[in-house]
């Protein structure tokens, strides 16, 4: 037997986040910058569970050095209507090596002068 299900019902599930084209811009222009530097050699894009993700790599065979995550934060709210009648979500925008979050911001301009800061060498590393 058929179940009918309505559409609104149906596309009602996990918010699709997405890098806009200047955020990719963005990334892809650092990306590049540590690659003529030398170190960085690869990067991955995902988008799952209403989060988008760019993870940059010293090499495809490790863990990712960094990963840039977008997601929603809280739910989209009533009072914030764009041209059209849509809904605007408010985003925030994460950085994090390994476990450690690096920084935090509303915006990617927030986060990435994390990648700006020179590097250092830690005592007791090898």
């Amino acid at each position: 037997m058929s179940k009918i299900v309505r559409f609104l019902e149906y596309r009602r599930g996990a918010p699709f986040v997405h890098f806009t084209r200047s955020e990719m811009n963005s990334l892809l222009s650092l990306y590049s910058r540590h690659v003529m530097r030398g170190e960085w050699r690869d990067y991955a894009i995902d988008q799952s569970d209403g989060m988008a993700r760019f993870a940059v790599f010293r090499s495809s065979f490790e863990r990712p050095l960094f990963i840039i995550s977008k997601q929603i934060k809280g739910q989209a709210k009533a009072g914030n209507v764009a041209a059209g009648g849509a809904t605007t979500a408010v985003y925030q925008f994460t950085v994090t090596s390994g476990r450690e979050k690096v920084a935090q911001g509303a915006s990617l301009l927030e986060v990435m002068p994390v990648f700006d800061q020179p590097a250092r060498l830690l005592r007791g590393s090898s």
